[in-house]
C-alpha cells in the first residue's frame, strides 16, 4: 500500500470564511468545536462538535463563518482517490452522505493522527483501513472514474496552468488556449468551476506551493518562485485557501508519508 498521498492538516481556530475551492482528494474532518458549513451547489451541510464531514474529490465547495465569535477547531486528513480505490479493490466510492456522527469512527480517526505523528507505518495502514472500512458503509458506489471538472476545455486549461504554474497568468493568455473570447470565457470558466479563472490560478499556485514547504523551506522565496508580490501576500492567500498560515504549516511539518 503507498501512503505518499495521506496528509494532515490541524486547524486550530478558523476565523475567516475559505473561498469556492476543491481538492483532488477525498477531504475528511473532525469537528472539535463549534460549527463547520460546507457549501455546494445546491446544498449545505452543517458539521457540528463530534461530527466527521466529508468532500469528495474536485468536488467545488466552500467554507463560510457562520458566527465570527464562534471557535471552530477541526482536523482534516486528505486521502487520494487512488488510495482508496487500492484499498476497495478497484472499487470506486462516493459520499452523497457527507455528514458523519459515528463515535467508533471518531476515534479511529485520533488514533490515525496519533500514528502518523509517530511514523508508525504498519499501525497506519492497519487503522486506515479499519477507518474507510467504516465510512464505506455511508458511501455509494461511483461507476466512473473521478476526473477533473466538468468544463470542455477544462483539461486543456489546466495543462497549461500546470505548465506555467510559477509564471503571471491572466485573463487573455488562459482564453486564447481555448479560443475564446476573455469574456466569454470568464464566464464561461465560472458557470462551469463555480470559480473565476483568477481565483482558480490562485487556487492551484496555492496547492502546488504547499507540496515544496518542509521544514527548511525558505518561504519568501516560494512566494517569489510562484509570482506573489510579497511573503504577506503569498501567507495571506495560503491562510484564505488551507486555513493555516505557510509558517504554521512548514512549523507543524504535514505528514506525508
Amino acid at each position: 500500500m503507498n501512503l505518499d498521498n495521506i496528509e494532515f492538516l490541524s486547524v486550530k481556530e478558523q476565523k475567516t470564511s475559505f473561498p469556492k475551492h476543491y481538492h483532488e482528494t477525498f477531504c475528511i474532518s473532525l469537528i472539535y468545536s463549534g460549527i463547520e458549513q460546507i457549501s455546494l451547489e445546491h446544498q449545505c451541510i452543517y458539521s457540528e462538535k463530534g461530527s466527521i464531514s466529508i468532500t469528495n474529490p474536485y468536488e467545488i465547495h466552500s467554507n463560510p463563518i457562520i458566527d465570527s465569535s464562534s471557535i471552530i477547531k477541526f482536523d482534516t486528513i486528505y486521502i487520494s482517490k487512488d488510495l482508496v480505490k487500492y484499498i476497495f479493490n478497484g472499487q470506486n466510492i462516493f459520499f452523497t452522505n457527507r455528514k458523519i456522527n459515528n463515535p467508533k469512527a471518531n476515534l479511529l480517526f485520533i488514533q490515525l493522527k496519533e500514528a502518523l505523528d509517530s511514523s508508525d507505518l504498519l499501525k497506519t495502514e492497519q487503522l486506515l483501513i479499519q477507518f474507510l472500512t467504516i465510512l464505506k458503509y455511508y458511501s455509494d458506489e461511483k461507476i466512473e472514474e473521478y476526473s477533473e471538472l466538468n468544463f470542455n476545455s477544462l483539461n486543456n486549461i489546466n495543462t497549461y496552468i500546470d505548465n506555467n504554474i510559477t509564471n503571471k497568468l491572466n485573463l487573455e493568455e488562459l482564453s486564447k488556449v481555448v479560443n475564446i473570447n476573455k469574456f466569454g470565457f470568464a464566464k464561461k470558466f465560472k458557470a462551469s468551476t463555480g470559480m473565476s479563472p483568477m481565483n482558480y490560478i490562485l487556487m492551484k499556485k496555492i496547492f502546488s506551493s504547499k507540496k515544496l514547504i518542509t521544514q527548511h523551506s525558505d518561504l519568501t522565496q516560494i512566494a517569489f518562485d510562484y509570482e506573489f508580490s510579497d511573503l504577506s501576500h503569498f501567507s495571506n492567500t495560503f491562510k484564505r485557501y488551507v486555513g493555516v498560515s505557510p509558517k504554521e504549516y512548514q512549523n507543524k511539518n504535514s505528514f506525508i508519508l
